[in-house]
């Protein structure tokens, strides 16, 4: 374990095995540190927060900062955070609004600088937030997810598996998953080909999703339901697409078309 003399440490905090932690850190009572962490320097990270193993923080990132929910009455929320997060200079993470129900950030994700993760958001794995990018409460996003530069989120907003939004959009519905977002307000401009591409994706997959995409975001004469209805079968049966369908049917703020 290396800690800065510097650094400021809470004798209730748990430090994990091989830390670093750099110059002028605070680390307050409340807070979980898992090994291998390395904290560079003025890292603040706030309590209750767990955080698990083998995560990078870099300068002035604020984590687990109390809710700015206005309905926040000053209970003891929480955040947590799973293994080999990387969050850059001046990210800013906010704990829950509820006990019951922390701002939860999973593995592997890459939040760039200046991002905001606000309260009450359930972030999956392998996400990037780029510069600038961010989450209004509650959002939650599924896996590999990309939100580009300067994007901003409504809360309550879902981002499906493996969309990206392009810069500067602004996304106020839930994001259809292996889609891409770009403009002001966001749309649909096509299926993530390239990122579909490079996990793995086959080419069937991508036929039964082109298919599937012009019948459910290219028919504006029909609603969303009816283009549903409207899927050929051997589209509709598709697994990636039987996935898209019941992130649809799922959303309660409704999808960008």
């Amino acid at each position: 374990m290396s800690i800065h003399p510097s650094a400021i440490i809470s004798p209730d905090a748990q430090i994990g095995k091989n830390a670093e932690i750099g110059p002028f850190c605070v680390i307050e009572g409340n807070v979980t540190l898992g090994d291998n962490c390395k904290l560079h320097s003025h890292v603040v990270i706030h309590g209750h927060s767990k955080i698990g193993n083998d995560n990078e923080f870099f300068s002035f990132a604020a984590i687990g900062i109390k809710s700015q929910d206005l309905k926040y009455a000053g209970e003891p929320t929480a955040l947590e955070v799973g293994d080999r997060n990387v969050f850059r200079e001046n990210v800013t993470i906010h704990r829950g609004t509820h006990e019951k129900l922390p701002t939860r950030i999973g593995n592997d994700n890459l939040i760039l600088a200046y991002a905001h993760v606000a309260h009450d958001c359930q972030i999956a794995n392998h996400n990037i937030l780029s510069n600038n990018a961010s989450l209004a409460g509650h959002v939650e996003t599924e896996d590999y997810v990309i939100v580009s530069g300067l994007s901003g989120v409504h809360q309550f907003c879902r981002l499906g598996a493996h969309a990206i939004i392009g810069g500067m959009t602004k996304i106020t519905q839930d994001i259809p998953p292996f889609t891409i977002i770009d403009g002001n307000p966001g749309q649909v401009r096509g299926i993530n080909k390239i990122g579909l591409e490079r996990r793995g994706f086959s080419e069937e997959d991508l036929r039964a999703l082109k298919t599937a995409y012009k019948k459910l975001f290219f028919q504006k004469d029909l609603n969303l339901a009816d283009a549903i209805a409207s899927l050929p079968e051997d589209a509709a049966t598709h697994p990636c697409v039987k996935q898209l369908v019941d992130f649809i049917q799922a959303s309660k703020r409704g999808v960008i078309r």
